[in-house]
């Protein structure tokens, strides 16, 4: 079983994050532009599980740094399926996150219902940042 699989299924959000690159790119089904870095794909993530109920994978691919995790949920009465397809980087951590979403109905209904967390996942990303932020100047003042 995938670490990110794993993780997502134990609801460890923490783990979830420490799997995730700096650099990750998050490719979602319903928005065009992608969402690069840690922080927003972190918080889009923790939405999402906010998003879905009864979440479950339902198989697992892998091809060398490649991976496939099929999944089924429902968000509000829509049946969704849909696929997080995930590349590791040379060290391990996921860089590129896209994620696929079928039947269009519950892809509607997922983008309606992700465009109300927005603003959460927004603050909660803006805070990761500053936390970072803030983490590293105080190592740089205490080298």
């Amino acid at each position: 079983m995938h670490p990110f699989r794993k993780a997502v299924e134990a609801g460890e959000f923490a783990d979830i994050e420490k799997l995730l690159a700096d650099d990750v790119v998050f490719t979602s089904p319903v928005v065009f532009k992608p969402y690069p870095g840690k922080a927003i794909t972190a918080a889009i993530l923790r939405g999402v599980s906010r998003v879905f109920t009864d979440f479950e994978y339902v198989r697992e691919i892998a091809d060398g740094r490649d991976h496939a995790l099929v999944f089924k949920a429902k968000v509000g009465d829509k049946e969704i399926h849909g696929c997080d397809f995930l590349h590791m980087d040379e060290d391990g951590r996921i860089d590129d996150l896209m994620v696929m979403v079928r039947p269009l109905s519950a892809a509607l209904a997922l983008s309606e219902a992700m465009g109300a967390q927005f603003e959460e996942i927004a603050r909660e990303a803006a805070e990761a940042v500053q936390a970072e932020g803030a983490a590293g100047a105080a190592g740089a003042a205490g080298a």
